[in-house]
């Protein structure tokens, strides 16, 4: 496999693969089911629909149930009179994105216009703001976890494929009273024109709940809305965004090993392991070193790679982001002399290359710092480096939202190095 589908597998992993797994399996930051046998949660996805939601609205009021609406914000400007019955009638209204497109294929700026558009048009029509959100698909970025603090991300726990047509109502119908609790948050669609679903599937849909409500009738359920549930299930709980971070880490840490085995990373100094390397060509524009020297491409190079797991070590038992540098800075410094001793047995080495956001003071060091060229490494390594920085850096986030931070090239000739930073007597012996 080559290494730029393996490098797009990572982007894939780190962007929506690994956050999502954490929210769906993990339940970080989301309601996905009711901790007590209070009540059951019916919501909706994917409308309002011309046809099928008025239909609905009329089902829920003839056995006065309230439900939770997640809708699209398109069809909320496209059709305002269904999003204000919906709250005369007393129902809740969240948000669905303003269309039906995954989170994985946006950007996070994208998504944050979906969700702001979407909030404008509800409020335009009913005059609240939704707080309550739930992604298509259920699938999320890794930037959706910075919502969590503006919106109540909302899942379910059963859902029965009612968006497909075959098997009719009585299949539907079956595998919502085979698999009900009384605290599960149900899924439901009140329209077919979604990517995936039959035209046609509400209308099975309707004919199955109508029959589903009966018996739950009948057993004395209780329906209530996601606001009302989540406050019978009592405050909404913070996940601390450390323990979050943690859980992100181990996962990542445990790629990085495979990762690592997969193209030849490794460590080269068992002291002092702040930086792995790999020795590679280099492909690339040339770059003009600051000693009047360059890397051209197809030269040998050392590939720095920071050790992840030593700088997430360095971060925990750092109490401040100044202690976190002076650290780092200290550990760059007694790695380079190792580094020397290595370039002197692979003379054939030109130089010293590495792509990373913590660039500050490597000129300094002797470091050439470029601007990555335009294009799709540069793309991918933003959003690669920036997942990295939002978690392992202390101050990550808040340098992220301000703009302070970017992937840049730091490079070095060898000669560079071995003529800054001598190999002394501690050096291990390569």
């Amino acid at each position: 496999m080559s290494k730029l589908v393996w490098f797009l597998l990572v982007i894939l992993l780190v962007y929506t693969i690994l956050p999502t797994l954490i929210v769906r399996l993990g339940g970080f930051g989301v309601y996905t089911k009711g901790k007590r046998a209070n009540g059951i949660a019916l919501t909706f996805d994917d409308g309002p629909d011309p046809d099928y939601t008025p239909q609905l609205l009329d089902l829920l009021a003839a056995y006065q149930v309230k439900a939770t609406f997640f809708v699209l914000g398109s069809k909320a400007e496209k059709y305002p009179e269904l999003i204000m019955r919906m709250h005369k009638e007393g129902h809740l209204i969240g948000i669905h994105n303003y269309v039906h497109w995954a989170n994985a294929l946006m950007t996070p700026m994208k998504v944050k216009k979906q969700l702001s558009d979407s909030v404008k048009a509800i409020e335009n029509i009913i005059g609240e703001k939704p707080i309550y959100y739930r992604p298509p698909w259920g699938i999320i970025n890794i930037f959706d976890l910075i919502l969590l603090k503006q919106f109540h991300m909302v899942l379910w726990s059963l859902m029965v494929g009612d968006w497909r047509s075959s098997g009719g109502k009585n299949r539907i119908r079956n595998e919502l009273l085979s698999k009900l609790s009384n605290n599960d948050i149900i899924l439901l669609h009140d329209s077919g024109q979604t990517f995936g679903a039959d035209q046609n599937a509400p209308i099975f849909m309707l004919e199955a709940l109508s029959e589903f409500l009966e018996e739950c009738k009948r057993r004395e359920y209780i329906f209530l809305r996601i606001d009302s549930k989540m406050k019978l299930d009592g405050p909404r709980k913070q996940e601390p965004l450390q323990l979050l971070k943690k859980t992100i880490v181990y996962f990542w840490l445990k790629w990085e090993m495979l990762f690592y085995w997969l193209f030849n990373v490794r460590p080269l100094d068992p002291n002092y392991q702040i930086f792995y390397i790999r020795l590679c060509k280099y492909h690339g524009s040339t770059i003009y070193l600051e000693n009047d020297e360059k890397l051209s491409d197809g030269d040998l190079v050392v590939e720095l790679h920071f050790n992840n797991e030593k700088l997430f070590q360095m971060i925990s038992q750092s109490s401040t982001s100044v202690q976190l540098a002076v650290n780092l800075i200290r550990d760059v410094q007694r790695f380079l002399p190792t580094l020397t001793q290595y370039l002197k047995l692979h003379q054939e080495v030109r130089g010293i290359y590495g792509i990373t956001m913590i660039h500050r003071g490597s000129k300094q060091m002797g470091f050439t710092v470029k601007e990555l060229p335009k294009g799709m490494l540069r793309l991918l390594s933003h959003i690669y480096l920036r997942f990295l920085m939002f978690i392992f850096h202390p101050q990550g986030r808040k340098r992220l939202m301000k703009g302070q931070l970017s992937p840049r090239i730091v490079a070095i000739s060898a000669s560079e190095v071995i003529r800054r930073y001598p190999a002394d007597s501690s050096s291990p012996s390569l």
